[in-house]
């Protein structure tokens, strides 16, 4: 923003982690058709730096966080959720809000976006476009060449750590296959937050690799060990408190859902968890999380029916949703 340089550098390392505001009600669908009334984005400001962002369930089931980190020399948005179309869903503008609003507080020139992935799958790129010609932007692709390219990954890959400078907030980048061969966990020693995508979160674990998925699970488990890891943080929620009960897959309405946010000791539950029914596929029910071990056809068809017939109810009895 030419004419609004300040020399300020923010410290992202004194006082780290810092106590940030996960007490939000997040948005969850409604018991109306459709969502009727929810915001198509909810924003919520962790700290003065951070922000997480989740997709309406009217817009799209699946719901997805996405998270944006300020640094003092660009931004990284983590994912860009489900839809691609802009009008139902605005993320460019939301994110184009948020960056000028950060800037009103912090000015200065050539401030950069980064556009990256937790990993590939469509409910976290679909609206890469949206940021098509965006000056300053650069969005990563979302193959594994890219990200490893990007993220200057080396011959170690997975097992070796990188790390990503937004400017004074330095991340550290985890290679994380098994969910998806490109998948990477994010740790941001500014708030402590392990951002694990898809790889660790309250709901279903699809692990397609198992072996590379338990390995991945090693890894984080023992970065947790070493370093002060304040939340483990993925990209969706699908299962209610009743221990071990997920809602149907498709779901447009998720009342009673948990929080996001794990701890360190239920990922690592999840890595013990995922050690004790290695060589056993399908899926394998745990209080905190659902692990599907190499699912074949015949392991989704329960889940898969379970959708369907409240896809089916929920449009013969709209209020059920």
């Amino acid at each position: 923003m030419p004419g609004r340089t300040t020399d300020t550098q923010i410290d992202f390392v004194t006082g780290a982690p810092v106590a940030g505001n996960l007490d939000v009600r997040w948005i969850h669908g409604t018991a109306r058709a459709h969502g009727a009334g929810d915001p198509p984005i909810q924003v919520h400001r962790y700290d003065e730096h951070t922000v997480i962002l989740r997709q309406s369930k009217s817009v799209h089931f699946e719901a997805p966080f996405m998270f944006l980190l300020f640094g003092n020399d660009r931004a990284l948005l983590l994912d860009t959720g489900a839809t691609a179309d802009a009008a139902s869903f605005p993320l460019r503008a939301t994110v184009d809000d948020l960056v000028t609003s950060w800037l009103a507080a912090h000015p200065r020139d050539d401030y950069g976006l980064v556009v990256a992935h937790t990993h590939g799958h469509h409910d976290h790129v679909a609206a890469d476009g949206q940021f098509a010609g965006r000056p300053g932007t650069k969005v990563v692709a979302r193959d594994d060449a890219a990200v490893r390219s990007f993220f200057g990954f080396g011959d170690g890959w997975p097992a070796e750590i990188v790390q990503f400078d937004l400017g004074g907030r330095v991340l550290e980048v985890i290679g994380s296959p098994g969910h998806h061969k490109a998948a990477i966990t994010i740790y941001d020693p500014w708030t402590g937050i392990l951002f694990t995508g898809d790889t660790v979160l309250p709901g279903r674990l699809y692990a397609f690799d198992f072996p590379a998925f338990a390995a991945t699970l090693d890894r984080l488990a023992d970065f947790t060990a070493a370093h002060p890891v304040t939340h483990v943080l993925g990209c969706h929620v699908e299962l209610a408190s009743k221990p071990g009960h997920d809602f149907p897959i498709g779901a447009r309405y998720q009342p009673d859902e948990r929080a996001p946010q794990l701890t360190v000791t239920q990922l690592t539950a999840v890595r013990d968890a995922a050690h004790s029914v290695s060589g056993q596929r399908g899926v394998h029910k745990f209080d905190d999380f659902i692990i599907f071990n190499e699912p074949r056809q015949r392991d989704w068809l329960p889940a898969l029916a379970r959708g369907f017939a409240h896809r089916t109810l929920a449009r013969i009895r709209p209020g059920r949703r």
